[in-house]
């Protein structure tokens, strides 16, 4: 295996807020990666720079000590800075892997255990003539699923006139689209535990898919009571960076669908572990994915191999992609292209796409300096973005 020495490790990082990850080997076959955390691109860059030295010399054949390596051998551990890092240097290894064995990854995590996988896309929108248009628009690019946020900067504990407006965007998708049209609301951890209940009650009549992130994954502790008083299904874990997070509200089972981001949680490494541990709690997987084409390639991956995978994230056509979106950087976006709601099973050799460098090294020029915004009550006071 000496031909797939590890010679060379390179970054990109590229609007609109990504950062790729190319690492070469002897033999010349190329994996690619995407280790970032929204708006700390180059805090992950620095922290890859420092775990280069494990790296360089090493057989990429060898993905699951060089994991094993990076998480521990620094003695502090976890994080999403140095799991984000980890993410990218292992989805590149499985990319190597692939290739080199010319099998997609889906192959080497145990087969295929379904034939397509069911994706979604964001809407978004305050002004609901805009909601709708948006909705109609994926509806007709096949989608039968869309995600939108489910309120707005929320106080502490908000006015029942703020409540009472959170219900409106999807009591009117229900209206236009009835039952034919999953919709997905992500509460952003924007709502403190005081007013979860209330707004369970106003959004129950229109049955979402899910609700993502009730609360903060800080307070997960929560989830006890929130879970105990709906019957809609939960989700969280955007924000939960390895299989240690995820174990106690597994084994609380105070969640329905877990959501661990394949460029924040471990890479597809460690995402295939959390996905096994939730399977045995008959939790289901919906990877979080609002990145870029590598990300989502990763994501794919995981879901054609877990039988408790359910659907899948994709940020095409998302509000942060603005100049540059998920296709961009791909010379074979046919590989995303969507069938009645489906992406087909990828098969291609690794990730199964075909990264265009001339593209990504002038993109590089533009760079970007991406990060949330910061948002602030009426009185002044920081709420959550």
């Amino acid at each position: 295996m000496n031909q797939l020495q590890i010679e060379n490790i390179e970054l990109f990082k590229v609007p609109p807020r990504w950062l790729f990850i190319k690492i070469t080997t002897k033999c010349g076959i190329i994996g690619w990666g995407e280790p970032v955390i929204e708006g700390k691109a180059d805090t992950v860059a620095a922290c890859i720079k420092e775990l280069e030295h494990y790296i360089i010399g090493r057989s990429a054949n060898y993905i699951e000590d060089i994991w094993q390596v990076l998480y521990r051998g620094g003695f502090y551990r976890g994080g999403p800075i140095l799991m984000s890092a980890i993410s990218g240097i292992d989805q590149a290894l499985w990319d190597i892997k692939g290739k080199f064995l010319n099998v997609p990854i889906h192959e080497l995590l145990g087969g295929p255990v379904r034939d397509k996988m069911k994706m979604y896309c964001w809407i978004g929108g305050d002004n609901p003539e805009v909601l709708l248009n948006q909705a109609q628009e994926k509806v007709d690019q096949g989608y039968q699923a869309v995600k939108m946020n489910a309120t707005g900067g929320m106080e502490w504990v908000s006015s029942i006139k703020d409540i009472k407006k959170v219900s409106q965007n999807i009591k009117l998708l229900r209206e236009e689209f009835g039952y034919d049209l999953d919709i997905g609301l992500d509460f952003h951890g924007r709502i403190h535990k005081p007013m979860v209940k209330k707004l369970f009650d106003e959004l129950a009549p229109y049955e979402p898919m899910f609700i993502e992130e009730p609360v903060l994954s800080e307070n997960n502790d929560a989830l006890k009571h929130i879970y105990q008083y709906t019957s809609i299904p939960i989700a969280t874990g955007e924000r939960m960076f390895s299989r240690w997070d995820f174990k106690d509200i597994l084994n609380k089972g105070v969640v329905d669908i877990i959501q661990p981001d394949v460029s924040h949680a471990g890479g597809i490494s460690e995402v295939r572990r959390i996905a096994s541990m939730a399977e045995a709690y008959d939790i289901a997987i919906a990877p979080h994915c609002p990145l870029g084409p590598i990300s989502l390639a990763s994501a794919l991956h995981i879901d054609f191999s877990c039988s408790n995978a359910v659907i899948q994230e994709s940020s095409l056509g998302i509000h942060y992609n603005k100049g540059f979106d998920l296709l961009d950087y791909v010379k074979n976006p046919e590989v995303f292209d969507l069938k009645e709601g489906y992406i087909p099973l990828l098969s291609n050799p690794g990730l199964g796409i075909e990264i265009d460098e001339l593209k990504l090294k002038e993109a590089q020029k533009i760079g970007h300096n991406w990060a949330n915004p910061i948002w602030r009550n009426k009185d002044g006071s920081f709420t959550e973005w």
